[in-house]
């Protein structure tokens, strides 16, 4: 089984958040990253305890990041060589931005550009307050991932409609039968 791991952005998912709602229905095959701050995050504890995460999986796992913390796993994956079976990267927060993003978020600057060594999904809305719609693609261009615009859709989150969101899950299946494949045809 592939391993997934839910990774909360600013201030956290609360429990009507879609990961959320995807870790219990995923059950032990999902954990979440748990932050010791989520409202003032400290850059190199987030990143070491993503490290861990990811650490522990007993298997490349499958990422799946929100707002924040996809310039996380952007800037982990600058600074680790571990496998990771792919990533979704959903609603990036423009940490470039003082436009978009609060101050809280200036220690995540700047976003990295490099090409992610995994696969991975950016799916972002053409009206979310955090990033413009053409620098969410720009993002996903950059990293070497596929990019979905999912319209009008705010921050995909609570506040924006967005509960157990079917069409993410959809999403991060396809990730998951993407890398039992791989896995399948490299064992």
């Amino acid at each position: 089984m592939i391993p997934v791991i839910l990774i909360p952005g600013l201030g956290n998912s609360g429990p009507q958040h879609w990961q959320r709602l995807w870790q219990a229905e995923l059950g032990p095959v999902a954990t979440a990253v748990e932050q010791s701050d989520w409202d003032r995050p400290d850059f190199a504890d987030w990143l070491a305890r993503l490290d861990t995460a990811i650490a522990i999986a007993k298997t490349p796992p499958i990422l799946v990041a929100h707002s924040l913390s996809c310039a996380l796993v952007a800037h982990w994956a600058t600074r680790h060589t571990r496998d990771i079976a792919g990533a979704l990267l959903v609603a990036p927060a423009d940490v470039d931005s003082d436009m978009h993003t609060p101050p809280e978020t200036r220690a995540f600057r700047p976003m990295p550009r490099q090409p992610l060594p995994f696969d991975g999904i950016v799916i972002a809305s053409s009206d979310d307050p955090y990033i413009k719609r053409d620098r969410a693609a720009a993002f996903a261009q950059s990293w070497g991932s596929r990019f979905v615009d999912i319209g009008a859709a705010g921050h995909i989150n609570p506040a924006a409609g967005f509960g157990a969101w079917p069409l993410g899950r959809l999403l991060l299946d396809e990730l998951r039968a993407a890398a039992r494949a791989k896995s399948a045809a490299t064992a």
